[in-house]
Formats: C-alpha cells, sequence, structure tokens
C-alpha cells in the first residue's frame, strides 16, 4: 500500500477516536487518525481532565477551611485562579503527549488536518495551512464529538457569556456567575467558582439540580450548595438576556409566571452539547442522521453506509468520554470479525465530579417504579461509615435498588465522598449479574469507603449491620 493508504483512517482523536486507533493498530491494521486540533479531543484538553484538576482546586480550598478542625492553623486562605488554571493546563498537556507517546509505540499514523469524507474509502484532510491531501481506507470511524450548546437569546461569545472552555480558561474568577443548566457540566462549575469566592447561581427549568441523577442524590447536592452559599432556581425558564458593558442581566419566569431579573458579571450557559457533524461530507456520502441529529448507528457503530462507521459522542448519547472509548474498541473488534462485539448500555456509568460527589448506574428508584418493577431499596448513609467520619466527609450516602425475584441490582447511586470512584464496584457487579447477597458477602476491608457498599447491599435486604 501507499503511504497514503490505510486499512482503517479514524477522524477524531478523542477519547473514542484515538482508543479505536491503538486498538486497530494492536490488532494489526494500518491504522491513520486524522486530528485538526489536538490530541485527546476535549476531554483531555477542554473538558474532562482540566476541569477535574480545577474541582481538585476547588476541593482543597473547602478542606482548608475546615483545616482547624484537623489540627492545623493555616491563617488567611487566599486563592489564585490563574495559578489553579496553569496547574490544570500542565496536568492537560502531559496527557495529549501521553497520547502521542502511544500512537508512536503502535505505530498509528497521526495526520493532522480536517478530515472529511470524499468518496466511497476516501477521506480529505486540511490542513492549518489550507493544503489538502487525501488518504484512502476500507474502513473509515467518524470520531468528531460535539460541541456546547447554546440558546437563541443567549449567544455564546466568550465574554459576557461563557461556554465551558471559557469557564475552564479564566484568569479571574468573577465577583458573580449565573450558572444556567444544573446537569454534570453546570455543577462543577458552580462548585469550582464558589470555592473561588464567586457569588454563583443556578438556573435550572427542571425542578431540581442534576435531573439525571436519582431525586434523593439531587437532594443532597442541592442542600450542600445552598450551604455553602449558592443561590439555586429550579423549576424556572430563561427568557431574555441583555448583554451589557459590565454584565448581564437575565429575565426569568417560574412555572406560575412569575417573573424576575438578575444580574451577573458572566453567564456560563452549559445546557448541553450537540454533535460535530457539520462539513464532514456526509449528506454527499448518504450518511444518515438520527431526528435528534446524531449519525445513526447499530450495535457494531457500523452506519447505514458500508464502510463508515461513528462512535462516541457524533454517534448519540450518553456523551460521556467512557462510552465513547468503549464504543471505538466494540467498532475495531466487529471490523475486526467479533459477531458479538458491542458495549451494555444498560449498564454505562454516569459521574458528576462536584463536591459531594454522585455517581450512579442503571435505573433511578423513580424509573424502577414507573416500570412497574417489584423492587426494594436500601440506603446506608455515610455517618454510619467509619472511614468517612475520619475523613470529615459525612453528606449522602449509597442506594441500592433491586429486584425482589432475582436480587439483581437494578441501579445504585451514590453521593458523597469518592462516589465517582466507588460506583464501578456496582458496575462490575451488574456486568457479572451478581446479587445483592453476593456484593454483601464479597469481603471488604476495614476501615474504607467501601464497606458502605456492602453496608447498602444489606439494607436493600432489609437488614443493613450498623443503622
Amino acid at each position: 500500500m501507499a503511504d497514503n493508504s490505510f486499512d482503517i483512517v479514524v477522524i477524531g482523536a478523542g477519547p473514542g477516536g484515538y482508543v479505536a486507533a491503538i486498538k486497530a493498530a494492536q490488532l494489526g491494521y494500518k491504522t491513520a487518525c486524522v486530528e485538526e486540533t489536538f490530541l485527546g479531543g476535549v476531554c483531555l484538553n477542554i473538558g474532562c481532565i482540566p476541569t477535574k484538576a480545577l474541582l481538585e482546586s476547588a476541593a482543597m480550598i473547602q478542606h482548608l477551611a475546615h483545616a482547624k478542625e484537623f489540627g492545623l492553623n493555616v491563617g488567611e486562605i487566599r486563592t489564585d485562579m490563574a495559578q489553579a488554571v496553569k496547574r490544570s493546563r500542565q496536568v492537560s498537556d502531559r496527557l495529549t503527549k501521553g497520547v502521542a507517546g502511544l500512537f508512536k509505540k503502535n505505530k498509528v499514523t497521526h495526520i493532522p488536518g480536517r478530515g472529511r469524507l470524499a468518496g466511497k474509502g476516501q477521506v480529505e484532510v486540511t490542513a492549518k495551512d489550507g493544503g489538502k491531501q487525501t488518504v484512502s481506507a476500507k474502513h473509515v470511524i467518524i470520531a468528531t464529538g460535539s460541541k456546547p450548546r447554546d440558546l437563541p437569546f443567549l449567544k455564546i461569545d466568550h465574554d459576557r457569556v461563557w461556554d465551558s472552555t471559557d469557564a475552564m480558561m479564566a484568569q479571574e474568577a468573577p465577583r458573580t456567575l449565573a450558572v444556567v443548566g444544573a446537569g454534570a457540566i453546570g455543577c462543577e462549575f458552580a462548585d469550582v467558582y464558589a470555592a473561588f469566592g464567586t457569588k454563583v447561581t443556578i438556573i435550572e427549568m427542571a425542578d431540581r439540580v442534576l435531573p439525571l441523577e436519582d431525586r434523593d442524590c439531587s437532594a443532597v447536592v442541592e442542600k450542600s450548595y445552598k450551604k455553602r452559599g449558592m443561590n439555586i432556581l429550579t423549576s424556572v425558564s430563561l427568557q431574555k438576556a441583555e448583554i451589557g458593558k459590565n454584565g448581564v442581566t437575565l429575565t426569568i419566569t417560574d412555572a406560575k409566571g412569575g417573573s424576575q431579573t438578575l444580574e451577573a458579571e458572566r453567564v456560563l450557559s452549559a445546557i448541553g452539547r450537540v454533535p460535530l457533524v457539520d462539513d464532514l461530507g456526509l449528506e454527499t456520502a448518504g450518511v444518515k442522521l438520527t431526528d435528534r441529529g446524531f449519525i445513526g448507528v447499530d450495535r457494531q457503530m457500523r452506519t447505514n453506509v458500508e464502510g463508515i462507521y461513528a462512535i462516541g459522542d457524533v454517534a448519540g448519547p450518553p456523551l460521556l468520554a467512557h462510552k465513547g472509548s468503549h464504543e471505538g474498541i466494540a467498532c475495531i473488534e466487529g471490523i475486526h470479525g467479533d459477531p458479538h462485539a458491542g458495549i451494555d448500555y444498560n449498564n454505562i456509568p454516569n459521574c458528576t465530579y462536584c463536591h459531594p460527589e454522585v455517581a450512579s448506574v442503571g435505573l433511578t428508584e423513580e424509573q424502577a417504579r414507573e416500570k412497574g418493577l417489584d423492587i426494594q431499596v436500601g440506603k446506608f448513609p455515610w455517618i454510619a461509615n467509619g472511614r468517612a467520619l475520619t475523613a470529615g466527609e459525612t453528606d449522602g450516602f449509597i442506594k441500592v435498588i433491586r429486584d425482589t425475584k432475582y436480587s439483581e441490582i437494578v441501579g445504585a447511586h451514590i453521593v458523597g465522598p469518592h462516589a465517582t470512584e466507588l460506583i464501578a464496584e456496582f458496575v462490575v457487579g451488574r456486568h457479572l449479574e451478581s446479587t445483592v447477597e453476593e456484593m454483601d458477602r464479597a469481603m471488604h476491608p476495614h476501615p474504607t469507603l467501601s464497606e458502605a457498599v456492602a453496608e447498602a447491599a444489606l439494607a436493600a435486604l432489609g437488614h443493613a449491620l450498623h443503622i
């Protein structure tokens, strides 16, 4: 094959794209990955990773506020947003360089530029200087990801109205910040800026923060945020935004028709993301989109056009990095001939890294009851866990929902310390079709937070030991 001919070409080097490229190369395919901006995509560069670095800074600020209780006299706490951002960029840069190293190790060819479909098995790549080249491949995987959504009357201008990237790069914390949208992105940035001294107001159309999570978990986060001084407005609609020289005036209405105005120095639009499907040559290639604008795929990530695949955010919700990575692996395994390749969309964990953290897998209690399932619910509070008490982190609980017929784990929900780490135990348990009895019988070390997993499983059977 010529240098511009490959077995597999991946368009996009985010968590889905770069993982797919590495997996393909490991299976012996000559592989190229086309990336317009930076290796690692949004996640490593302007998403998951730098956000978590900022959240670690926010957590440290909160810990220091209670340092005296732990025998430390630290004096006045002075925050430095610019330094926190600088550190987050250093973490991202290190991981981005790591992807480049993995490409080199696995002999994946990185082609800088913007890729688009240009005929059967053809990908046209436009470099930053405008130069073009065409590469060919039997299999083309689209992994272009997503971008922030904005409202018609609240256009992101990267000055007064921010998207998540703007919020991540700010060198100073604004005096006031209105966060429109109380999903994972909105709640995480609200956490960060409140810790750095900003007066935060959260505006959410649903009746609670984190509306996709279990209702009880949402209540714990909302209570904690209010205790920290955040203003939370739920069941409201944003009607108008007037951008002025010194800030933004927002007009909000509630469910009863009442109206109020809110002034904010900056506004963060955190109302979700939309797939990046523009100028990919999809229409010319005949690739069909779903009603919501995502690329339609089957279980093995195949589009309706032979030889063209899509993975990650561009292929539909949930828009999560780990889901994209697993889709990338499933896609390559399918190409390699595994008829069983695919992922279990019912066992994808959700994580929000605010404080307290929230994580879940499976159905919420409300969803389970709406489905008419015969369930039993168990809760174990962190205040009854020794390790949580030693850490001074006792807000929240672990909640387990079990099916009473087979004792299957219908859903698991955690709010509190290290929730995003602990949820993996339930993901593995569900993957192995474990019962709640088996979750309890697996010995958990003492004293650890993981003991609460076993206790919550016991609670779902009606006989927790320590509450």
